[in-house]
């Protein structure tokens, strides 16, 4: 255990110190968007490429994870959506806080913190999950939380529109692209000209420290901007639900797939129940205010998780490695 945390405590120290560089000052609160601009369209899918351009392209494609990814993410949804439900917290906000039970934090934490914990070779299956929650989870909780409608809107027609909406962000993100070019050059064996390849490997080498620096500030916007009080009840259970829950469930769909002969190596069901450990993904924030969403319950969701995940996520490496 005490070699797992080694590992894991420089990645949540850089959370904790953008978390105090926002909340103390230090870092303009103004500056949070640039960080984050520059995480996401530079940083974060040079490193997404480079990971996908040095995994062989069957690992890329490998149906078996996505599946049953898939499968203990709709059940996650469908969970914390009935759990949520009640007078006060309606569909739109049910969903998001759904998706931030069922969305790990996987491009900003995961991909860096399992490579340093079990090699490059869990790049592949990382990838595919971060597929599968950016296209699929994400958008149908995006439609979702549309069900409540407009005055003199059906829920319906308020879903396709969110629907569509839903896919125009996935396909304006930048690493879906970067993925996906990494795949073709993994299956052409293409290597970028030498000089470009050093520019693209110095922005991957930059997006870890930078992300982890900026989930930390990023919390701590949500909190200064969002802090009303609000029950336990309304966060906490959730956030159980994703430290807990999410991990355990794709353990035991994973174990009963490979019973029933399903193509899955155990490796890969590792890296997919430890993507399941982590912090909810903290671009959700970002989405509920661009949804009208409580972004105070997102975020205490998404805090929580992520303080609490120093323990649980290390936790659950130490049982499973």
């Amino acid at each position: 255990m005490l070699n797992v945390l080694l590992i894991t405590f420089p990645f949540f120290a850089l959370v904790l110190g953008g978390y105090l560089a926002a909340r103390r000052g230090m870092l303009p609160l103004a500056a949070i968007p640039g960080l984050n601009g520059f995480v996401l369209f530079f940083a974060l899918p040079a490193m997404l490429y480079r990971f996908g351009s040095t995994t062989p392209i069957a690992q890329l494609l490998d149906f078996s994870v996505a599946g049953v990814y898939l499968v203990c993410g709709l059940i996650m949804v469908a969970f914390a959506i009935v759990w949520s439900l009640n007078r006060r917290i309606r569909w739109n906000d049910a969903s998001l806080g759904a998706l931030v039970a069922a969305f790990p934090n996987t491009g900003f934490m995961g991909v860096p913190l399992l490579a340093a914990l079990l090699g490059p070779e869990s790049a592949g299956p990382v990838i595919v999950l971060i597929v599968v929650d950016m296209v699929i989870t994400t958008s149908l909780c995006v439609a979702l939380s549309q069900l409540d409608g407009e005055p003199g809107e059906s829920g319906g027609h308020a879903m396709m529109v969110a629907g569509r909406k839903a896919l125009r962000g996935v396909l304006g993100n930048p690493m879906p692209w970067a993925i996906l070019l990494g795949g073709a050059a993994s299956s052409l064996s293409f290597s970028l000209p030498g000089p470009v390849e050093k520019t693209v490997w110095l922005l991957a080498d930059a997006a870890s420290p930078v992300a982890l620096f900026t989930i930390g500030a990023v919390l701590a916007r949500s909190q200064i901007q969002a802090n009303h009080p609000m029950p336990l009840s309304d966060y906490l259970p959730v956030s159980l639900m994703k430290l807990v829950l999410h991990p355990l469930l794709v353990l035991a769909v994973g174990a009963s797939a490979i019973q029933l002969g399903v193509p899955l190596e155990p490796f890969a069901l590792t890296v997919m129940v430890l993507v399941a450990a982590l912090p909810s993904a903290s671009n959700v924030s970002l989405l509920a205010e661009r949804l009208g969403a409580d972004n105070g319950r997102i975020a205490r969701i998404i805090l929580v998780t992520t303080s609490a995940a120093f323990l649980t996520f290390s936790g659950a490496v130490a049982l499973l490695t």
